[in-house]
C-alpha cells in the first residue's frame, strides 16, 4: 500500500536473463503485487522469472488477502512487443482493482527506488496518469545519448498533436504509473503493442479527458555503463510517426466532432487537407518543371500557408482546450513517504 492506495506494479521482460531477476529482488516493499511478464522470450528469462519470484514470495507474504502472492508470473508464447507486455499487465491489474499501477522495466534500467515519485500525483488526487520527463531538467538532458534527443524531440513534438498534451515531453519515457479509473476508461483492449504504446496511450487518455502529470524524470540512473536498447530507431521512428498521424485523426474525430463540437476541428481537418494537397502539389510543380510551374508554383505556396494558418489556429485552440488536464511535479512539489519494512 501507499498512501492509502494499493499498488500494482507491470514488469515487461524480453530476452532479460540476468537482469529480471535483480528487478524482482528489488520490489519496492509497499508494492502489492507485481505482475512480471515474460513476452515470449528466447533466452533463460522465464526460468529466472520464476525461480526469483518463488524465493521472493516464499520470504514476503502480500499485505492485503486480495492477491495471493506478491511476485506474478505470466509468460506470453509469443513475442508480442513491450506494448502486448503492458497490456497483458494492465487488464490483469483492472481484473485485480487495483487503484495504482506502475510500470518497472524488466532490464533493471528503472530505479525502483525512483517509483513512488510517479505515484504521488493520482494518489493525491491530482492525476490520472503520470509519466517521466528527462527534459525538464539541463543536467538530465545533457545525460540523454545525442541520437536519442533529436529522436525522442521528434516523437515530443508529434506526440503534443496527437495528444492534445502540449505541455508533454519525453513521452517515450518507461517510468509510468495509472490510476484503475483511467484504466477502466482508456481503450486498453485497443492499445498499440509497439514501442509506441505509451504514445498512443496518451492519446487515448486525452479523449476520455483525463489528467496527465510530467514528472521530473533523471537520465543518470538510465544510462550507465550497462545501458542497452532494444529499439531499431530507422524502424521505429517511421513507424510510430504513421501511428501518430493515424491516432491524431482519430481524436480530433471522436473528441471534437462525435462527442462534442468544437472549432478546432475544422480549423485542423481544413488546414491538413489544404497544406497537404498544397505539398503534394509543389512536389509536382517541381517534377514537372515546364514553362507554367513559376505561377503554379507560387499557387502551391500560397496554398499550403493558408492551410499551415488553419494548423496553426486548430493548435492554439487545442492548448487552450487541454491546459487544465496537464501538471508538471518535480521532486519538491509532494512529501513522498515511501514506508520501511
Amino acid at each position: 500500500m501507499y498512501k492509502d492506495n494499493s499498488i500494482a506494479v507491470v514488469v515487461p521482460a524480453y530476452n532479460e536473463e540476468g537482469y529480471v531477476g535483480a528487478v524482482i529482488d528489488t520490489m519496492p516493499s509497499f508494492v502489492d503485487v507485481a505482475y512480471v511478464i515474460d513476452d515470449g522470450s528466447t533466452d533463460g528469462t522465464w526460468d529466472e522469472i520464476v525461480s526469483h519470484a518463488e524465493a521472493f514470495n516464499a520470504e514476503h507474504t502480500p499485505e492485503s488477502p486480495a492477491y495471493d502472492d506478491v511476485i506474478v508470473p505470466i509468460q506470453h508464447e509469443e513475442n508480442r512487443g513491450v506494448g502486448g507486455a503492458l497490456k497483458t499487465g494492465y487488464l490483469q491489474a483492472l481484473e485485480d482493482e487495483v487503484d495504482i499501477t506502475a510500470v518497472l522495466g524488466g532490464d533493471g534500467q528503472m530505479d525502483p527506488d525512483e517509483l513512488a515519485k510517479y505515484l504521488d500525483p493520482i494518489a493525491e488526487g491530482d492525476a490520472d496518469y503520470a509519466k517521466g520527463n528527462r527534459f525538464m531538467k539541463r543536467e538530465d538532458l545533457e545525460a540523454m545519448p545525442s541520437f536519442r534527443l533529436v529522436g525522442n524531440s521528434m516523437l515530443s513534438y508529434l506526440t503534443k498533436i496527437a495528444s492534445g498534451y502540449w505541455k508533454t515531453m519525453d513521452p517515450q519515457n518507461g517510468y509510468t504509473a495509472i490510476s484503475y479509473e483511467a484504466l477502466k476508461e482508456a481503450d486498453i483492449e485497443n492499445m498499440y503493442e509497439y514501442y509506441g504504446y505509451c504514445n498512443d496511450l496518451l492519446v487515448k487518455l486525452n479523449v476520455e479527458n483525463l489528467r496527465v502529470a510530467d514528472v521530473a524524470c533523471s537520465a543518470e540512473y538510465l544510462y550507465d555503463d550497462d545501458w542497452k536498447s532494444h529499439i531499431d530507431y530507422g524502424e521505429y521512428i517511421p513507424r510510430v510517426s504513421g501511428m501518430l498521424l493515424q491516432n491524431y485523426f482519430w481524436r480530433v474525430k471522436n473528441k471534437y466532432l462525435l462527442r462534442d463540437f468544437h472549432p478546432l476541428a475544422a480549423f485542423y481537418l481544413l488546414g491538413t487537407a489544404v497544406s497537404g494537397i498544397s505539398l503534394m502539389g509543389l512536389v509536382a510543380a517541381g517534377v514537372v518543371g515546364d514553362e507554367d510551374t513559376p505561377s503554379g508554383l507560387g499557387s502551391w505556396v500560397l496554398g499550403f500557408l493558408f492551410g499551415a494558418i488553419f494548423l496553426l489556429l486548430g493548435m492554439v485552440f487545442d492548448h487552450d482546450d487541454n491546459e487544465t488536464l496537464e501538471i508538471q511535479v518535480d521532486d519538491t512539489t509532494y512529501d513522498t513517504a515511501v514506508p520501511t519494512e
